[in-house]
């Protein structure tokens, strides 16, 4: 695998004013930490883009709790001569199902991008994302350029302050949204460029890992 090379960490504010929900009033909340050992399970409902073609995209969740990763097998955004401008931008939305052990429920406290870029010289590149429960507000994405010229892999980190981090309604069952997308522009350049959120080495894998909390009845 080559040595990541592209960080960044944007602080997701907008989650504060966009996407908080109350949790119902019967319920308490208590931080969990460290994540609760019962069973969790995740399954990906559906999926939806360019950038997923159905069977190029699946999640997993960590043996401890504390994480999911979204795999992708066919993500590619790319720009240059003779290549069509509708596959300068690939998107990907998914819609996952977490299972929660009893008691517990949930917030994305941090999420890391990854993923494989060839960028000459002249070209841009962007990778936006956000992820919301579902019938909640979608809020806004947020976007991290990615500079040329690059040919190596890329990482990048959203961090979600713990004012901002928004948890599932306590005794609710609603999926996670999950929307990304990759754009490429060819810019002065007069080379073909691409991004990918998979790799030659192997599927990338973009992490999400949780927050835990107690919903104790009153």
């Amino acid at each position: 695998m080559r040595s990541l090379l592209t960080r960044g960490c944007v602080v997701l504010a907008f989650l504060a004013s966009s996407l908080l929900a109350a949790t119902p009033a019967q319920a308490v909340i208590v931080i969990v930490d460290p994540p609760p050992a019962g069973q969790m399970t995740i399954q990906l409902v559906a999926m939806a883009g360019s950038g997923c073609a159905p069977g190029t995209a699946d999640v997993a969740i960590s043996p401890d709790n504390s994480a999911f990763t979204a795999i992708y097998s066919a993500y590619l955004a790319q720009a240059g001569p003779n290549i069509p401008v509708t596959e300068n931008r690939k998107n990907c939305q998914l819609n996952v199902s977490v299972n929660a052990p009893a008691g517990f429920t949930f917030a994305i406290a941090k999420v890391d991008y990854r993923g494989y870029g060839y960028l000459r010289s002249g070209a841009t590149a962007q990778q936006r994302a956000n992820y919301y429960f579902q019938g909640m507000t979608v809020g806004a994405y947020a976007n991290h350029a990615i500079g040329a010229p690059l040919d190596d892999n890329w990482l990048i980190t959203d961090e979600v302050p713990i004012a901002s981090q928004v948890y599932r309604p306590c005794g609710e069952q609603r999926n996670l949204n999950i929307n990304t997308e990759l754009r490429v522009a060819r810019g002065s350049s007069t080379d073909v460029s691409y991004l990918t959120m998979d790799s030659t080495d192997g599927s990338i894998q973009t992490i999400y890992h949780f927050n835990w909390m107690r919903c104790n009845a009153k």
